[in-house]
């Protein structure tokens, strides 16, 4: 399966805490129980020190220069934090105003002192284009305690791009925990993701930041309340076909191999939802019935083949048409309870 991780001389940019990620890449995996620091997961990470700057555009690409990018305007600049090479990531206009990782991750740092939450990730993809990191929330939903004990966390996703192509983004995304499932879903009157632009001061960013954190357990609350009723409504095996069957329609024609290829995505859902350990405290459920949709998402999707990083985006709630395709699956549930 693609990662999309950034890879400079066989090391990976990319740091975690606790269990090893999916797959199997780390420049650093730091104990379930450290207490990393902004600063540690930077360096783990390999984010430290870029230098992040624009120079204007020449008619020729200066040596040592890892690019054929081309503009009238200004290139952003990198120093490789590997090999010391320059890398130019982007081309943008004028009014682009370049934020250093350190910079972001110090906003992040504002969620971290304000709500105790713990860095759980970090990294680059698209070749140092993009960098993001998670921040693990104090919050969880914990369904049945004394029965099922089934438990959801809460993640704050910190995202930025060095290519001029995004702007620092924080994102709300719910993880069940037996199988990191993410759950990431629009939910009425919530929003799940907050903007800051580029050219913001430090003030204002660190305010909005904490805005985010709000905006996280808002969400969280109300994430909560449906998941509740979800687990509350026991299906038959029957009625779970059903919701499959109404989500991924009986194709009415075979045309190149659409019939088979419908099947095998039926016995797919079928298979994690009556077989899979993942569904063993939920099974019988319409909780359980949307996370054997979800769970397919996740772990069992074709990759697209013109995004590189799809699945490492798509598992990490930045894949706007994957998050999409879980609006719908809980839409469609929804349908099916009162909330």
């Amino acid at each position: 399966m693609v990662h999309g991780l950034e890879q400079i001389d066989g090391t990976v940019s990319f740091a975690l805490r606790g269990a090893p990620a999916w797959h199997g890449l780390a420049n650093r995996v730091f104990g379930d129980d450290e207490d990393v620091s902004t600063s540690q997961m930077l360096d783990a990470a390999l984010l430290s020190n870029w230098d992040v700057r624009l120079v204007p555009c020449e008619a020729t690409m200066p040596d040592g220069w890892r690019s054929n990018l081309r503009s009238e305007n200004h290139y952003v600049l990198r120093t490789n934090p590997v090999d010391g090479g320059v890398d130019a990531l982007g081309i943008v206009g004028g009014g682009y105003t370049p934020q250093s990782n350190e910079s972001n991750f110090d906003t992040a740092s504002a969620i971290v002192d304000s709500g105790d939450a713990k860095w759980e990730a970090a990294g680059s993809i698209s070749e140092g284009r993009k960098v993001f990191g998670s921040l693990l929330l104090p919050r969880e939903i914990v369904l049945d305690p004394g029965g099922a004990d089934d438990h959801t966390k809460l993640y704050l996703l910190v995202s930025s791009s060095h290519d001029g192509t995004s702007a620092t983004q924080f994102s709300i995304t719910p993880t069940r925990v037996v199988c990191q499932n993410t759950l990431n879903v629009a939910l009425r009157g919530v929003k799940q993701s907050y903007k800051i632009k580029h050219t913001i001061n430090a003030t204002a960013k660190i305010a909005q930041a904490r805005e985010a954190l709000g905006m996280a357990y808002r969400y969280f609350d109300t994430f909560e309340t449906e998941v509740q009723a979800l687990f509350d409504t026991q299906i038959t095996n029957a009625q779970f076909y059903a919701l499959v069957d109404t989500l991924y329609a009986k194709p009415e024609e075979d045309v190149k191999g659409a019939l088979t290829k419908w099947e095998n995505k039926r016995d797919l859902i079928g298979d994690i939802y009556f077989k899979s350990p993942t569904q063993d405290n939920i099974r019988g459920t319409l909780w359980g019935a949307v996370n054997a949709l979800t769970e397919r998402i996740d772990y069992f999707r074709n990759v697209r083949k013109d995004g590189r990083e799809a699945s490492l985006a798509g598992a990490s709630g930045f894949d706007p048409l994957i998050s999409a395709e879980k609006d719908r699956i809980f839409a469609h549930a929804r349908q099916l309870v009162s909330i």
